[in-house]
């Protein structure tokens, strides 16, 4: 239990924290990684640790369905429909994206989970006629935030943060700089909140890669929308658990260079990055999270921003389906048709 809330275990923990050795020698700063992408249930990710608290909070209330809402390839939506596959329940995902005109990346793999995705037009409005529907076809309805992203969606990563401090300590690096994606906010806030409470000395740095201002390429606009969100946000999770967890404005440490000017688009310098880890380590990240997190960790090592010998750990928080979604997947075979050698 914690902060007076169960879970439903459903993963293998912990997850391995390990060191890049090509990656650290070639960038001169100790590099490694938290492998949260092999969480053990439809190629993984991060969603799932929050998942395994809105589960038990939805089996409680007798929940049959599980509804959420995200972009049309949202990863937290598939997970989402791979946990209620697995524990008995139906599944449906709203997206305000138009139909993306094929079945690939998360979208097919909602299908293979029964999932129903539904494109609406607004929202609001949609999400409220897709939860009415099911509801009156005698449904429970139990909806999840866009990324799990409530007050109860911090809980997932505030445990992982006492996972990671203990693995940190274990190996020597307990005066790391932890480097992970922000999107939604809740697993940056989990983590800000989690390694308060157990006291340690690693520092979370924020990736931010959704937009919260309107103009996108405005990064002191995003970083100043993205401050007062984070705020707003924390103000409403110590009024939900009754406390406040000593996390000042301070805190926030974030950047948003790496937006490169929108959410979820295919950039060439992210893609580098995902080419040089794979090369150097074979690790897969995605276009859309952590390429543009693993790029902030590169970019800040090669300026030097980063000192020579400082211990960092990446968030590797999943996303894999991603690099198969169309718009990124044409880059990719452009960019590799080089590799592809076929001998008459």
């Amino acid at each position: 239990m914690l902060f007076g809330h169960e879970k439903t275990e459903m993963l293998h923990l912990p997850t391995p924290l390990e060191h890049l050795k090509n990656v650290s020698e070639d960038l001169g700063i100790s590099v490694y990684c938290k492998r949260d992408d092999l969480t053990n249930l439809a190629t993984g990710g991060n969603k799932l640790r929050k998942l395994e608290y809105f589960l038990k909070d939805a089996q409680y209330k007798g929940a049959t369905m599980l509804i959420t809402e995200g972009g049309a390839q949202t990863n937290h939506g598939r997970l989402t429909a791979a946990v209620a596959a697995k524990y008995g329940m139906k599944s449906a995902i709203v997206t305000s994206d138009p139909y993306p005109g094929e079945i690939s990346a998360n979208l097919l793999l909602d299908g293979m989970l029964g999932c129903n995705v539904h494109f609406v037009k607004d929202m609001e409005t949609g999400r409220q006629a897709v939860i009415d529907k099911y509801t009156a076809k005698g449904e429970k309805v139990y909806y999840v935030p866009m990324g799990g992203s409530n007050e109860l969606g911090i809980l997932g990563y505030a445990e992982c943060a006492s996972e990671l401090d203990a693995q940190a300590k274990e190996m020597g690096i307990d005066d790391a700089e932890i480097y992970v994606t922000v999107g939604s906010m809740s697993t940056y806030m989990g983590l800000l909140i989690g390694l308060k409470e157990c006291g340690s000395s690693l520092r979370v740095k924020g990736v931010n890669v959704l937009p919260y201002s309107e103009n996108a390429a405005d990064e002191k606009g995003n970083e100043a929308a993205l401050r007062e969100a984070l705020s707003d946000y924390y103000k409403r999770i110590c009024e939900f658990y009754g406390r406040d967890f000593n996390v000042s404005p301070d805190d926030f440490d974030i950047t948003t260079s790496c937006i490169h000017g929108a959410y979820n688009n295919a950039v060439e310098e992210v893609r580098e990055v995902m080419y040089y880890l794979a090369r150097k380590e074979a690790i897969i990240i995605d276009p859309c999270y952590t390429g543009k997190t693993f790029e902030a960790i590169v970019d800040r090592a090669r300026r030097g921003d980063i000192k020579q010998g400082t211990n960092v750990i990446f968030m590797h928080t999943g996303g894999l389906p991603g690099i198969y979604t169309l718009h990124h997947r044409v880059e990719f075979e452009r960019e590799l048709m080089p590799y592809m050698h076929i001998e008459e």
